[in-house]
């Protein structure tokens, strides 16, 4: 590594080691971003990634893993594919590739969405697709992709026909993205949905969450009652200030 500061340095390191690329990539990015590192991943994220892949591998891959009497893969290949990529099917990084593969439904690719979805990652094997899931999974810690994934994340897991998301499969998901965000009030929301709420989640609370989370610190202290939140969001307050869970300076 030619000449640079030990803090840069570390920086090169830091961005090799969550994104998987080269020094040569990783010193690009973080020179575009004026070395800034939240800005280099996101230099690093918008940037096409190409790559040689063999269509008539990822046609065998499909296959592998379709219904014997269908032209889709169903839970039961998604359950081999994980054990092949030695993920669990709960990990956030399965996740992240049904959001690469644009895949409607949960636990479900079509040849379009899969072959689509792997030549987007750029793998045309599950040697190299294994090698993959590190930076897969590094990708939600960029807060754009973090924010496409959450809002895909909706749709994706929502039972066929249904506007809103099942409470049950909402707090499952929260768990799931917020986990990785390390929300101190998650555990709190979810415990209040169960107890005050028990309904579906509509898109509009969904997405207004994420708002919430993002602008909103966990003492509450800058947090307007006038504001244009939610009316779910608003009793969540009530009840966070209501139980002691958070004291408030009004």
């Amino acid at each position: 590594m030619y000449k640079l500061g030990r803090g840069n340095r570390d920086k090169v390191q830091q961005f090799m080691t969550i994104t998987g690329a080269s020094e040569k990539v990783a010193l690009q990015a973080l020179k575009a971003s004026d070395w800034h590192l939240e800005g280099a991943f996101d230099f690093f994220y918008s940037q096409p990634q190409v790559s040689a892949v063999n269509t008539r591998h990822l046609e065998d891959i499909f296959n592998r893993y379709k219904e014997p009497n269908g032209d889709m893969i169903m839970v039961e290949g998604v359950s081999q594919l994980c054990n092949d990529l030695q993920v669990d099917p709960q990990d956030i990084v399965m996740l992240v590739i049904s959001w690469h593969m644009k895949a409607a439904t949960m636990c479900e690719f079509t040849r379009e969405e899969f072959i689509g979805g792997l030549q987007s990652i750029g793998v045309d094997s599950i040697d190299k697709f294994r090698g993959k899931l590190p930076s897969l999974r590094a990708e939600i810690k960029d807060d754009n992709k973090f924010r496409e994934i959450y809002n895909f994340a909706f749709t994706w897991a929502r039972e066929k026909g249904q506007k809103s998301l099942s409470l049950e499969t909402a707090i499952g998901m929260w768990q799931l993205l917020f986990a990785e965000r390390n929300w101190p009030l998650l555990d709190h929301w979810c415990q209040f949905l169960e107890v005050r709420h028990n309904k579906a989640i509509s898109r509009d609370t969904w997405a207004q969450l994420l708002e919430f989370v993002k602008t909103i610190d966990p003492q509450l202290s800058n947090y307007d009652d006038e504001g244009a939140w939610p009316y779910l969001i608003d009793e969540f307050v009530e009840y966070l200030t209501e139980n002691g869970f958070v004291q408030r300076n009004k």
